[in-house]
């Protein structure tokens, strides 16, 4: 019995192993791309005559560092030298539980800002595949025992999920704020030319 325990846990222990450059890949980018968020909110509240509304910041702008953050806190914890599978999976659960919650409030912080109108785009971007990412990060570390390769790739689809809406969601705000900017420029423009 105690050597099956072993074997088991070898097994899943390389398996984990096999993973561990994407992780590398995963966490690198992820802690670059906060760093890199992080910037390009000082300039953009920096800049002239921008008004930021905060219950906006809160809805679009504060979720893309969490999932960024997400992704590095699970790179992080699959990078780490575990025993077992055990304690990696607990801790994906608890994240991917936390990640339901935290997708359901920002589900009503969106529906209750109201400096922007949420397209099908925004709705899909920061609800509904965030909901799905860390469902499935939740679902995984109850597969991890009895399945570990599905549960770990299910886990890594989780974290490039939450990287690549990260990503969406940032360059959506850079976009949006560059727009609305030139829009609000091009309109004092117009209304300072003679009549």
């Amino acid at each position: 019995m105690v050597g099956r325990a072993a074997q088991t846990s070898g097994l899943e222990m390389t398996t984990l192993t096999a993973w561990q450059n994407f992780y590398v890949i995963v966490g690198s980018s992820a802690g670059a791309l906060i760093g890199l968020q992080f910037v390009v909110m000082s300039l953009i509240t920096s800049a002239p005559n921008w008004r930021i509304d905060p219950t906006a910041g809160a809805a679009f702008a504060t979720p893309t560092i969490m999932h960024f953050s997400t992704a590095l806190l699970i790179a992080s914890i699959l990078c780490a030298p575990w025993d077992a599978v055990s304690t990696p999976a607990a801790l994906c659960g608890v994240i991917g539980s936390a990640g339901i919650v935290y997708a359901t409030v920002i589900t009503g912080r969106m529906r209750r800002q109201t400096a922007y109108q949420p397209e099908f785009e925004d709705w899909l971007c920061h609800s509904v595949l965030p909901y799905m990412a860390y469902s499935t990060l939740c679902f995984s570390a109850f597969l991890a025992r009895s399945h570990a390769p599905e549960a770990l790739l299910a886990v890594a689809a989780a974290a490039l999920l939450l990287l690549f809406i990260g990503i969406h969601n940032a360059w959506d705000a850079v976009t949006y704020h560059i727009f609305m900017q030139r829009r609000k420029g091009n309109e004092s423009s117009e209304s300072d030319l003679p009549r």
